[in-house]
């Protein structure tokens, strides 16, 4: 089936493609594996720029791995972590076309890395010479490795597992497969997307549904035969982006079967990513379409709270209540934070009801241990019960982080003991808890605030918007290069949503959207044009903790890795 004239797009002389390698510790990518990266930035076959640089990935490098690639641990030593060189690629790759050689392991280490450190995977073009390759080559090669590909095509490189080597050698194979594929008369980048093997021709048929779609940046919903939402995603050009789910671009098979039932692509058209990231978390809560892995049900957390009785415990509940711990993804790590904070503040665990007189129980082994002042034999008032929960009460809003050093000063004690598994066991504990706590400090210090209005370069001059009333988006707008940036401000302050704070910590707000702000109003090159009130987190929250996480997650990586 031909493309249209209209769909032939960029030809392939005027596509910037940003060819990159990875060198991991091997495994699943979990965001931190990643030893190495190289890039090479080529348009119409000339070198626009390279990108090179070793990753220090927290942990040893396994001996395999350095037998292979030749990277040692203490190569990487002094090499920056990901989250650092992370934003750098984003920005050299943005608006390329991303190629790799058996692309899907590398972009998988790319999104997980996106993932654990709070950034968006902008989701572009994803050319895969591998698989290019079988289908230009089928017949002419035994091998697809780069490396038979290298000496196939002559590069100039010769693969050595070194990411950048590896990267260059790439550049040549993939110009090598674009002239063999020129020759068939595929001289566009739709052009080449739609030759590769993995388009149905049902993909093929549905491209008109892309057809009219804005080139703006936005929120799109596939819909079903019966006008259901199938599926809910948000692009920086929407007709771009829905164009792909008819190419090669997009060839798993759930998604498949979405285009294959999908009868036509809404779109709502948004300022910027933030405001598009925000309207696609409300989407899926109002229509939980039935082919996004996202979470459906946005909003939905545990918290962990103290009851209401006269020697209060601590409850894992559904619905926040001022003074609350959380938001918590799922169950068991709210009931593993609420352990954890009982424990240090010795607070009784039992779920039987006990009267302010006291009662005449029997003690359990908690409190045989000392771990607990057994209020249910009486042999505690509530006078001398409240302490400790005035305690959990400061840790949490943040007045008061004494139970923090307290639950440390019992890690010394293990450690100098040389109880080293159960020191170990506290430890994660802790470090599980501080994170909760630094997370309910962040979400709920930007959701006490009634409005806040922020910017953001849009990388050409320009400037993004966001209006942020009680931990929600409430307006959001764009001033071009150009344009006086404050009448927008004023205009949106003005046509912004009204927000009416509701209960509980983060005053009614979404917290995977109060997440997504405080993640965007954080970024560097953000900047607050004005506040309501002061943004500010507690003076005795755990952001002082923080170089101790830095410390226990170093540690974590070391035994897991098998280093004593």
């Amino acid at each position: 089936m031909q493309l249209a004239f209209d769909e032939l797009g960029t030809p392939l002389r005027d596509v910037t493609f940003v060819i990159v390698d990875l060198e991991t510790t091997g495994g699943a990518p979990d965001g931190g594996n990643i030893t190495e990266i190289g890039a090479v930035k080529v348009r119409g076959g000339e070198v626009l720029g390279e990108f090179a640089t070793l990753v220090d990935p927290g942990a040893p490098i396994p001996p395999q791995v350095v037998a292979l690639t030749g990277i040692t641990t203490a190569m990487v030593r002094s090499a920056p972590r990901i989250e650092r060189v992370l934003p750098a690629f984003l920005e050299f790759a943005e608006g390329a076309v991303l190629v790799a050689h058996n692309a899907g392991f590398d972009t998988s280490f790319l999104k997980a890395a996106c993932r654990e450190h709070g950034y968006d995977w902008p989701r572009p073009v994803v050319l895969c010479t591998l698989k290019l390759s079988r289908r230009v080559l089928r017949h002419e090669v035994r091998s697809h490795r780069l490396s038979a590909l290298a000496a196939l095509f002559g590069s100039a490189t010769t693969p050595t597992h070194r990411a950048l080597d590896d990267a260059r050698a790439t550049v040549d194979v993939l110009h090598g497969l674009l002239e063999r594929v020129g020759s068939l008369g595929v001289q566009s980048l739709e052009e080449l997307l739609d030759y590769l093997p993995d388009v149905t021709p049902t993909q093929r048929r549905k491209r008109e549904l892309a057809k009219d779609l804005p080139e703006r940046p936005g929120v799109y919903l596939f819909r079903g035969p019966s006008d259901e939402v199938l599926y809910v995603g948000t692009a920086s050009n929407l007709r771009r982006r829905v164009r792909q789910y008819f190419t090669s671009s997009e060839s798993r098979g759930r998604i498949k079967e979405m285009v294959t039932l999908a009868e036509r692509v809404d779109t709502v058209e948004c300022a910027h990513a933030l405001e598009a990231s925000v309207r696609e978390l409300r989407l899926l809560a109002a229509h939980r379409p039935a082919y996004n892995r996202r979470s459906k049900n946005p909003g939905k957390a545990w918290w962990v709270a103290l009851t209401d009785e006269p020697f209060p415990r601590l409850s894992v509940v559904r619905r926040p209540r001022d003074g609350a711990l959380g938001p918590f993804s799922s169950h068991p790590r709210a009931r593993t934070a609420a352990e954890t904070l009982a424990d240090i503040a010795s607070l009784r665990t039992c779920t039987m009801r006990i009267p302010a007189s006291g009662a005449s129980g029997s003690p359990c082994m908690l409190a045989e241990l000392g771990r607990c002042g057994a209020p249910c034999t009486g042999a505690q008032t509530v006078e001398q019960y409240r302490p400790a929960v005035r305690a959990v009460s400061d840790l949490v809003e943040g007045v008061d982080a004494g139970l923090l050093h307290r639950a440390r000063d019992r890690l010394d004690e293990l450690s100098a003991a040389h109880r080293f598994e159960r020191a170990a066991r506290h430890r994660d504990d802790l470090a599980a808890l501080l994170r909760a706590v630094d997370r309910r400090h962040r979400l709920t210090a930007l959701a006490s605030v009634a409005e806040l209005v922020a910017a953001a370069p849009d990388g050409s001059g320009g400037w993004e918007f966001a209006v942020v009333r009680y931990g929600r988006l409430a307006s959001a707008g764009l001033a071009r290069r150009g344009v006086p940036p404050m009448p927008v401000v004023d205009a949106l302050v003005v046509s912004a949503e009204t927000v009416l704070p509701g209960p509980g910590p983060l005053r009614g707000a979404n917290p995977e959207e109060t997440a997504l702000l405080w993640r965007w109003l954080t970024r560097p090159g953000v900047r607050l044009v004005r506040t309501s009130s002061p943004w500010a987190e507690p003076l005795h929250g755990a952001g002082g903790w923080r170089s101790w996480l830095d410390a226990v997650d170093t540690a974590t990586a070391l035994e897991n890795a098998g280093t004593p």
